[in-house]
């Protein structure tokens, strides 16, 4: 059974805080870790990789300094090692520019606008590790009763 990673990061802590709260119901089949910078991010993506761990989705905040949420999507979805993981902008204040880039070339699966819905990010998340596992050639059946049924139904026809 592979170990699945699911990273978050923003710099303000209760920020964070939140969203780890949030994804709390995914972390009984899931590992979810919290940075506070994009570089932070890269190193422990570093760590995690040399483990033989895979990340399945990177959850990140778009305003931070130093390197914005964008910028750190983008440079993960050039690393060919992490092709596969998914990518979701969690920000208040990203431009409709700054959307857009994130989407063309960060390939970012999914867009929260704070406030998110708890729910909404559970569901995502989950759905988002659904199609990593699947495109990974990953045996699912482990996770079976973890992951979106839709997303399995749709992918075993």
């Amino acid at each position: 059974m592979e170990k699945l990673n699911v990273i978050c990061v923003d710099d303000q802590r209760e920020v964070l805080s939140a969203v780890i709260q949030d994804l709390e119901p995914l972390a009984c089949w899931l590992n979810i870790e919290d940075c506070e910078s994009g570089e932070e991010v890269l190193e422990l993506m570093e760590d995690l990789d040399a483990e033989g761990e895979c990340i399945a989705v990177i959850v990140s905040d778009h305003v931070m300094p130093g390197m914005t949420g964008v910028e750190l999507l983008t440079e993960v979805s050039r690393d060919s090692r992490f092709k596969e993981t998914k990518k979701v902008l969690l920000t208040g204040q990203a431009t409709h520019t700054d959307t857009i880039t994130a989407i063309n070339t960060a390939g970012v699966s999914h867009y929260f606008e704070k406030p998110w819905s708890a729910d909404e990010l559970v569901g995502c998340v989950r759905t988002l590790v659904t199609h990593y596992i699947f495109d990974k050639g990953f045996d699912y059946q482990p996770y079976h009763e973890q992951l979106d049924q839709t997303v399995v139904l749709e992918r075993l026809r």
